[in-house]
């Protein structure tokens, strides 16, 4: 087995009537973040970590937003369907690591039904999915609450022939 690591992140921006979903769990926000799809920017890092450490692209080229098919898709779903394809070349999801960085709302109370959300889109145990919260501290756009960035790092154990 070769072990290999990928990095992904995401942003949207705030807008008014949207769902706020991060990990695959809606958090009560006055605002949701816009996107072609559900827009939910941690599972879209996530997604993009494992892409590149199995070095198959990413989101885009998966899911483009020039396919209808995806308007409004269930990121989480979106989540599964690659992790199927890792398993079926063979590849094993090791750990999951991810920032959100965000000034409101407070990620800590959602934190541990995040990481259970993700690790069953994962399959893999939650001591190997791991989330974690920052701010912008009143720099950028996340600083000035006009949006949501996500950073994610995945390891994997790929077969050697892959």
């Amino acid at each position: 087995m070769t072990v290999t690591t990928g990095i992904g992140w995401d942003s949207h921006r705030f807008a008014e009537g949207r769902r706020l979903l991060l990990g695959g769990v809606e958090l009560p926000y006055d605002r949701g973040l816009v996107g072609h799809s559900d827009a939910d920017v941690l599972t879209h890092a996530v997604i993009d970590a494992l892409l590149g450490a199995a070095a198959l692209g990413d989101i885009g080229l998966h899911f483009p937003d020039s396919d209808e098919s995806f308007r409004d898709a269930d990121s989480i779903e979106l989540l599964r369907a690659v992790v199927g394809v890792l398993h079926g070349r063979g590849t094993r999801i090791v750990h999951v690591d991810a920032t959100v960085i965000m000034e409101r709302p407070r990620l800590a109370p959602h934190r541990d039904e995040i990481r259970a959300t993700l690790a069953v889109a994962l399959e893999i145990d939650p001591r190997h999915v791991n989330v974690k919260a920052s701010t912008g501290e009143g720099m950028g756009f996340v600083g000035r609450g006009e949006g949501v960035a996500a950073l994610a790092v995945a390891t994997l154990e790929r077969p050697r022939d892959d």
